[in-house]
């Protein structure tokens, strides 16, 4: 028995290191400007694990002790290998080289294709503002809205108009977030341009379902973006002049290594024409933008991020009128990195939203505007190669101000009126985790628990019987209810409280090392509505708070995948089903421009949505791009609140305004060499819902039309494709200026898509006629890109 002793202690000995971990960490960043990088994967093919790094370059991973070998990968980039020995914890940061400056940068980034593969993460797609830029776009400006709208599930409301619907929600059921902070409208222009300069963007995600418990107060989509952090090596210039528009970006260290800044601003110029086309009138349209964030390293252990965004459009006719709209946002960040194993942000956040429009005729000034300030807190704990955690807080404060209307001189005949600003305060805390359960099925779950509270007001309208709209049966049509009394409710206290708790599934089951099948749950809430007439997002839209008469919306999402890999493709089908209730609506002839009761004009409803969308993909070789289709469904439905009451549209499920049967677009790129690169899209889509007349009557010599039911018809179908090319001269040795000529043409076959249709008498033989509005013919343009 002694002799055998020693070998059995030598057994154990082996045994318990071969048990032993380790964690290995660290951050990935640009080898050129020491930018982190998000999504790199970092990958250990022995133990066929591995992980992504997080929004802030960040990654940590518990192996076996041992020797391993460990690649980083990020598509666009040269993969990095080492070789590791792990008997102690390791902390690795690792800069990683650019493959190329051309088109082998990402078209559409997810996951390196295994692990994409694995993850239970579906309905998610990643951009960067590489692809952006390589898709042709109107007037030759780049733009995010645009490009994401070239995805499966997302479309638009046509052309010139602003937002994006995403799986047949509605514009204001998206969470548009730039480096964190909320924007409340996210076009410049009506919808021409959005507000995001592709110079300051490094990484686009959107979240179509699955969405994280980490995100909440939307029902819908997720859009989260983030700016660049600065060149922390050397000093940058990037920009562009286009036929229209220009901008400008510099980087560059403060303190090497360890501080940057990034400023851009970008601005357009098409006012400057406008008297040529009408010389008479002083118009004018334009808009300008700033980005600007400073990163500081204060140890491997603490990093600072300030950023800021602040935008605004200015559109005047004449003497006529004057409009002014615009976001700002702040936002002070702190990572600090308690352990290798467990990472933490905190956020102080600001968001402003301003709309003003003055009426010179009229004498008339009307101001309105939402602002929230906001505090989070993230944590990130990697607890093994199996199993991560996510938890945090999220408390927001919200002031409304539904509109003031003051005079803009003595002599103006209108009364000063101040609606009653509306407060309102939001907290969420949340826990989601990934856990591996089997090298074939992947878990990832949430839950968060929301509260919102709408705070008390200066004023506020007490209805009989709490109710503040009336049906009206004789004549069928609903009034607004007269209030009783104004009472007025102190800040602190509390009108009405809402609780919900928000569960979040998903799963992936691996078939091989080429496909899985996954699968989706997800339960989100909106507490903040937009009360709009239009089929997309204005400025001069109403954002209103839950409270007494209006209840939060709830969303039920569930999907379903097939994902596939195979060569330098990808496919994904996925279907999806989603239900909202408490969808918002508003009644007939309702009246929204500077309304201090905007309950005697909304009932609520509820919205569903479904379809069936496909996604190939090719990712790498000299021509690259993507193929999209989607066939849905989206319906909204009002009924009365009684067996009386008739409700919206005979309380009858009708199209949604954005409701989109057939989805189709193709994007691609091709580099036929170092010097010139070429790309293309296009895009069908199923015309628009809109509601005919059907009829008309003569009462006391006035025409009064008769209209079919909300949404019954449609716009023609939209079509059109759009080319570009790239030139770019040969750089000479040793020169760091660098240039491209970029040459577009949108809507290259001059289809007139119809952005409405309207009604009218024609004056010379009597008959009604109708008359079709399109924005857009054909439009060549040119930009000159410069880098030095």
């Amino acid at each position: 028995m002694k002799k055998k002793l020693p070998y059995l202690l030598l057994l154990l000995g082996l045994i318990a290191t071969a048990q032993e971990k380790f964690t290995l960490s660290g951050t990935v960043s640009e080898s050129s400007s020491g930018e982190t990088m998000i999504g790199v994967n970092i990958i250990i093919p022995t133990l066929q694990t591995g992980v992504i790094t997080n929004e802030y370059g960040f990654y940590s991973i518990t192996l076996p002790a041992g020797t391993h070998e460990v690649i980083y990968n990020s598509l666009g980039f040269t993969d990095y290998t080492e070789t590791i020995v792990l008997n102690t914890p390791l902390t690795r940061n690792v800069s990683l080289d650019e493959a190329s400056e051309f088109l082998d940068e990402v078209i559409l980034e997810t996951d390196v294709e295994k692990m994409s593969i694995k993850t239970p993460q579906m309905s998610v797609n990643t951009l960067k503002a590489s692809t952006i830029k390589s898709i042709p776009a109107v007037l030759g400006e780049a733009d995010v809205i645009k490009a994401i709208t070239l995805l499966p599930g997302v479309t638009n409301a046509g052309e010139g108009a602003s937002g994006f619907n995403v799986r047949g929600g509605a514009a204001d059921q998206n969470l548009v977030l730039l480096d964190e902070a909320t924007l409340y409208n996210s076009s410049h222009l009506f919808g021409f341009f959005s507000v995001f300069n592709p110079d300051a963007i490094k990484d686009v995600t959107l979240y179509k379902g699955g969405i994280p418990a980490r995100y909440g107060g939307r029902v819908s989509s997720v859009l989260d973006i983030y700016q660049k952090d600065g060149n922390k090596r050397e000093f940058h210039a990037t920009g562009g002049i286009g036929l229209l528009a220009s901008r400008l970006l510099l980087e560059g260290p403060i303190v090497e290594d360890k501080a940057s800044f990034l400023i851009g601003g970008r601005s357009t110029y098409a006012h400057l024409f406008l008297p040529l086309v009408d010389p008479g009138n002083d118009n004018t349209a334009y808009f300008y933008d700033l980005n600007t964030k400073i990163s500081y390293d204060l140890d491997d252990n603490n990093k600072l991020f300030l950023s800021g965004y602040f935008g605004r459009d200015v559109f005047k006719i004449s003497d006529l009128f004057a409009n002014s709209f615009g976001n700002t946002t702040v936002n002070l960040r702190w990572n600090h990195l308690f352990s290798d194993k467990l990472f933490s942000n905190l956020s102080l956040i600001y968001s402003d939203y301003y709309y003003g429009l003055e009426l010179k005729f009229a004498e008339f000034q009307f101001d309105s505007g939402i602002k929230n300030f906001n505090l989070k807190y993230d944590l990130t704990h990697y607890f093994s190669e199996k199993l991560k955690l996510k938890y945090g807080l999220n408390s927001i404060y919200y002031k409304f101000n539904p509109g003031e209307i003051s005079a803009t001189s003595e002599d103006s005949g209108i009364n000063p009126k101040k609606l009653a600003d509306k407060y309102a305060f939001e907290n969420a805390i949340y826990l989601e985790g990934e856990l591996e359960v089997s090298p074939k099925i992947n878990i990832q779950a949430g839950l968060r628990l929301s509260s919102f509270n709408r705070l008390g007001q200066e004023s506020v309208f007490v209805y009989e019987d709490d109710n503040p709209i009336i049906y009206n049966e004789a004549i069928d049509i609903y009034q607004k209810a007269k209030p009783i009394d104004t009472i007025s409710i102190s800040k602190n206290a509390s009108i009405k409280s809402f609780l919900n708790l928000e569960p979040r599934f998903a799963i992936s089951y691996q078939l091989n090392d080429e496909s899985s099948i996954k699968a989706s749950y997800n339960r989100t809430t909106q507490y903040i509505h937009l009360i709009s007439n239009t089929t997309s997002p204005t400025p001069f839209d109403i954002y209103a708070p839950s409270g007494q008469f209006i209840d939060p919306q709830i969303g039920d999402q569930v999907a379903a995948g097939y994902f596939r890999a195979f060569d330098d493709f990808s496919f994904e089908v996925e279907a999806y089903y989603k239900e909202v209730q408490n969808r918002i609506d508003y009644v007939d002839d309702a009246d929204l421009i500077a309304n201090d009761a905007i309950e005697r004009i909304i009932l609520n409803g509820e919205a569903r949505a479904y379809g069936l969308e496909f996604l190939l993909r090719k990712t790498s070789g000299n021509f690259q791009g993507w193929i999209s289709y989607t066939l849905s469904k989206s319906e909204q439905r009002t009924p009365g609140r009684n067996t009386i009451e008739t409700g919206i549209n005979n309380g009858q499920w009708y199209n949604a305004a954005w409701d989109r049967v057939h989805d189709f677009s193709i994007t691609g790129q091709y580099e036929l060499s170092p010097s010139w690169s070429f790309g293309a899209n296009f895009i069908y889509q199923t015309g628009q819902p809109t509601t005919y007349p059907t009829g008309q009557y003569v009462y006391n010599d006035i025409v009064v039309p008769v209209y079919e039911p909300r949404n019954a018809s449609r716009l023609p179908d939209f079509h059109r494709m759009d080319l570009s090319a790239t030139w770019k001269p040969k750089a000479k040795v040793k020169r760091r200026f660098k240039g491209e000529w970029v040459f577009s043409v949108y809507n290259i076959y001059d289809r007139k898509n119809a952005s409405s249709i309207s009604f009218r008498e024609n004056t010379d033989n009597g008959q009604n006629e109708a008359t079709k509005l399109s924005i857009f013919g054909i439009i060549p343009a040119v930009t000159y890109n410069f880098k030095f």
